[in-house]
């Protein structure tokens, strides 16, 4: 999924679970869970790559195809396979139990906020396929993923922004009081 549709899941989920719940989890800070994990991976590629471009004198066509950095092969640059590290670590599912026990040790509290990186894992599962970065959930323990659905399809994007759409209408009608059929 793309990293604008994670943060809007994790203002729709938390949005809705604070009118279901009557508490008042911070949604913001769900929205910066929820794209946390694309944002750790890429933003070193994004920085190394505006460099290249303003300062080296590299175009748009010196970059390497998505596909040609996924996974890294052993002649790729150093940057698109510590992209692919970053990647591995913030899509785990192993990752994000450990760290979130770590956090809520430190806080002595779960900070419910972070379970919106979950989610953002579970749904990258199902909507990134072998082609382009599939979600590597089980690492490090193990190197499985799923061949789902690419997000950039625009059946899958059609389906995506209409339910986000649909969700936050609802929600909308839902904290106004409007009788929802």
């Amino acid at each position: 999924m793309d990293v604008f549709s994670h943060g809007l899941w994790s203002a729709a989920i938390y949005k809705g679970a604070n009118i279901k719940t009557k508490r008042s989890m911070k949604v913001w800070l769900a929205i910066i869970f929820g794209v946390f994990p694309d944002v750790f991976s890429f933003t070193p590629l994004f920085i190394r790559l505006f460099w290249g471009l303003v300062f080296s004198g590299l175009s748009f066509s010196d970059f390497p195809r998505p596909d040609a950095t996924e996974p890294a092969k052993p002649d790729t640059l150093f940057i698109f396979k510590a992209t692919s590290f970053l990647y591995s670590f913030s899509h785990s599912l192993i990752a994000f139990v450990v760290i979130f026990g770590i956090i809520s040790l430190i806080f002595r509290r779960p900070i419910w906020e972070m379970f919106a990186w979950l989610f953002h894992i579970l749904i990258d599962i199902p909507t990134h396929n072998y082609s382009f970065y599939p979600t590597p959930f089980l690492w490090p323990l193990s190197d499985f993923k799923f061949n789902g659905f690419l997000w950039s399809a625009p059946w899958v994007l059609i389906l995506n922004y209409s339910s986000l759409i649909i969700i936050f209408i609802l929600l909308r009608l839902k904290k106004k009081n409007v009788p929802i059929l």
